[in-house]
């Protein structure tokens, strides 16, 4: 078992206490706390999330449909009413942020407490292949200026402004892997003009300026065509044959520029434009294609973004995997290597395969839950989902009522924090598979926002839960009960619990036995109030074992039972850290009950300054401890909290890029251990991930190291067994670059 994984676990049931049952009829508590700062916040595992991809929700200003010095071919309006019409998805449709604000009002109906928008800022402006735009916004072309077909910077900050107001997170997606297609000449990047110091030059409301009197607001900083400080890699597009770490990693997706994240400039450049997005308030990044990118630079960027100014955010990324996936060891580590959760691909194929197409049956969903919780170190951060922006619609997948929303209430009740594709409450279905013909216009597609579909309900009474149990958002998961077609599930921390019982088949009705529980004698009202045909459930003590009685599930059938018991503010008790990585002086939020008070926060044994406690937040700063894992803790008199993992590194992060040369044979692998924590203090199980080799018998890997530190390592063998052969000699040393967004490679060494 995952040792952090266990140390959380464990420690959680110690203290659980005895359960006082005071009535069964429960009230919601208030969500989160702001933040000292009075911010928001990151998002939690008690927020619900909607992905809106910002040209395809709704259009507020027809003023930015065809931006001033734009081409009308860019934007599909082939009535010429000024108006998206929403046939050609190639093209613009004219959503905007003006848009997304006037529907505040409609997603906090639905329960929805984080936004996560499409990239802000400004791509390319020409039509690829004469056909398809940059509405998505994977397709940079600079990072310091916004899209003019969402609006201005004036209407950004409205909209968060809006947002935050509300009682919503911002997430904006952000992509760092790539820049525009490189085969079309797109593979360059602008920047504003600067002031004599080099800085930045923005008018009042944060659009650039034309500073030097040129008639432009921009300059070009880089093109891949004449490449002169090495921004781009230059491999060529990844075939699919090319499953390698060194052909996701270092050559092209989808033929899309790639930047050499390598190269100290392109970190500088990168980290610079993540915190100026910081800087405008949102709450969390969604980072693109992350299993393309070099993790060294992503945890780098991770730990540069989180300690500017505003604490640290949410960080979680697309690392795109199928099922089965030769690259899900990659995957599933990714949280704690980088700082940065993941999308849960394995999630949203399971549910595709047991709630979509029935290739699988609900003991294998059920399976997956256990694996995954198992698997990943922080379960109830990662983000899950039945759609998205890169998948078939799942409305096309499942058409049937039933069984797309026995998917969509387990979504929103299984652990991990559920992310919801615009329109998924509107039954959006193109009539076609893939991800493009997905990403259909919400105003002309379900042009009325119905508040009253079972889906909208559905997403609104499990989001009311989820932000009221803390079951919900940090407990663990039990399969209490699964056959192929009906799962029983419960998620439990300490004694607040949510039972989940689901059939998927949408005409076939089943029997569940009785079923031992820990849940007070009583009777549980289904939290969707019979919505989706639930009824309810009694638990009764049958020769001093509480069970809960055999009930029937009818075709598509779903109970959701709560017991929110009171947990009182004397023992405390985290439920969630974010971040869960980040150096001494970095601001950390821990989440749970009983925190208010003169509570102490303890990483391991050193007490840590606390800024502020109410019984579901505190705000503290990491303290000068040793780099590496360090248990948090909170201590209120004689009670100390479950403990939670949280990764202390050794100072602000630069790269190292280790050069070896050996030969090897088939299974062997190439890995370096040291003497600091991010080389795993020369213990082989935390050592770097494998080298990479394109040019055999040289091997090489980017690692992220303290700025400055001096180290000494050597370099070992693993073969497919996990034996271990480290090489001869002395240890080995070298000095880490003193530059905080610095890159440089080691020689080339001789293995020894």
């Amino acid at each position: 078992m995952n040792f952090k994984k266990a140390n959380k676990i464990f420690a959680m049931w110690a203290l659980s206490i005895s359960i006082v049952c005071s009535g069964l009829i429960f009230y919601p508590q208030n969500s989160d706390a702001l933040t000292d700062s009075g911010a928001l916040g990151p998002v939690t595992p008690k927020d619900t999330i909607y992905q809106i991809i910002t040209d395809r929700f709704f259009d507020n200003d027809t003023t930015n449909n065809i931006p001033i010095g734009t081409s009308p071919s860019l934007f599909n309006d082939a009535n010429g009413d000024g108006k998206g019409d929403g046939t050609d998805l190639n093209k613009y449709q004219g959503g905007d942020w003006k848009g997304i604000q006037a529907k505040i009002p409609y997603l906090k109906n639905m329960g929805i407490t984080a936004v996560w928008i499409s990239v802000p800022y400004e791509n390319r402006e020409d039509l690829v292949s004469g056909m398809y735009s940059a509405y998505h916004g994977y397709h940079a072309r600079n990072y310091f200026a916004t899209n003019p077909h969402f609006g201005q910077m004036q209407d950004f900050i409205a909209l968060k402004n809006a947002l935050h107001s509300n009682g919503l997170k911002l997430v904006i997606d952000f992509v760092s892997n790539h820049s525009g297609p490189s085969t079309d000449g797109d593979g360059v990047l602008y920047e504003p003009d600067k002031d004599a110091n080099g800085n930045y030059t923005f008018d009042a409301n944060g659009n650039p300026t034309d500073y030097n009197g040129d008639g432009k607001k921009e300059n070009l900083m880089v093109d891949i065509n004449n490449d002169i400080t090495g921004f781009f890699h230059h491999e060529g597009n990844r075939p699919d044959s090319d499953t390698s770490k060194f052909g996701f990693r270092h050559k092209e997706l989808a033929s899309l520029a790639d930047f050499s994240q390598e190269n100290g400039t392109v970190v500088a450049y990168l980290e610079k434009a993540a915190e100026f997005w910081k800087s405008k308030g949102i709450d969390g990044f969604r980072h693109d294609a992350t299993l393309h990118m070099n993790p060294a630079f992503v945890k780098g960027l991770k730990d540069a973004v989180d300690s500017s100014t505003g604490g640290p955010v949410t960080h979680f990324g697309e690392f795109f995997i199928g099922r089965p996936d030769a690259k899900y060891d990659e995957y599933k580590t990714y949280a704690d290597r980088t700082g940065v959760n993941n999308l849960d691909f394995e999630y949203y194929n399971t549910n595709k395969q047991a709630f979509g197409d029935f290739s699988q049956t609900m003991q294998n969903f059920g399976n997956m839950l256990i694996s995954t919780s198992n698997d990943y170190t922080y379960e109830n951060q990662t983000v899950t989902f039945i759609d998205n922006h890169d998948v078939s619609r799942f409305r096309y997948t499942q058409p049937n009522d039933k069984p797309y929303h026995s998917s969509l209430a387990t979504l929103m009740t299984a652990r991990g924090i559920p992310n919801i594709y615009y329109g998924t409450e509107q039954y959006l279905n193109p009539g076609n598979s893939g991800s493009d013909a997905g990403r259909m216009f919400m105003q002309t597609a379900s042009p009325a926002f119905s508040e009253t579909t079972t889906a909208f309900q559905v997403i609104k009474k499990l989001a009311t839960l989820r932000q009221s149990n803390e079951a919900l958002a940090y407990g663990t998961t039990e399969i209490m009960y699964s056959t192929s077609d009906v799962l029983v599930f419960k998620r439990q921390f300490y004694d607040k619990q949510v039972i989940v019982a689901v059939n998927r088949q949408p005409n076939v009705s089943a029997t569940v036995p009785a079923l031992n529980t820990t849940l007070p004698v009583g009777t549980y009202v289904d939290s969707l109030t019979g919505l989706l045909y639930g009824e309810t459930g009694n638990v009764t003590n049958v020769s001093g074992q509480n069970k809960i009685s055999s009930f029937s599930l009818s075709g598509g059938e779903v109970n959701v039972w709560s017991y929110n018991a009171t947990l009182g503010t004397t023992i405390p008790r985290i439920g969630d850290v974010v971040s869960t990585m980040g150096r001494p002086g970095n601001k950390v939020y821990i989440y749970g009950t009983g925190l208010s008070g003169s509570a102490t926060v303890k990483f391991g044994s050193t007490t840590a300054t606390v800024t502020s406690a109410t019984d579901t937040m505190i705000e503290a700063t990491v303290p000068n401890v040793a780099a590496g894992l360090q248990d948090i803790t909170v201590t209120k008199g004689a009670n100390i909290s479950n403990s939670f993992a949280y990764s202390v590194l050794g100072g602000n992060q630069v790269q190292v890029i280790f050069h070896v040369k050996k030969a090897t044979t088939a299974g062997q692998n190439i890995y370096v251990s040291g003497s600091i924590a991010e080389l795993g203090s020369w213990d082989t199980l935390k050592s770097s991930e494998s080298f990479m080799n394109p040019n055999y018998p040289e091997w090489f890997i980017p690692v992220s190291v303290p700025a400055g530190s001096t180290f000494q390592f050597k370099f070992l063998i693993k073969d497919a067994a996990g034996n271990v052969t480290w090489e001869g000699g002395s240890n080995r040393s070298f000095t880490a670059p003193s530059t905080v967004t610095g890159s440089t490679d080691t020689p080339v060494y001789t293995w020894q």
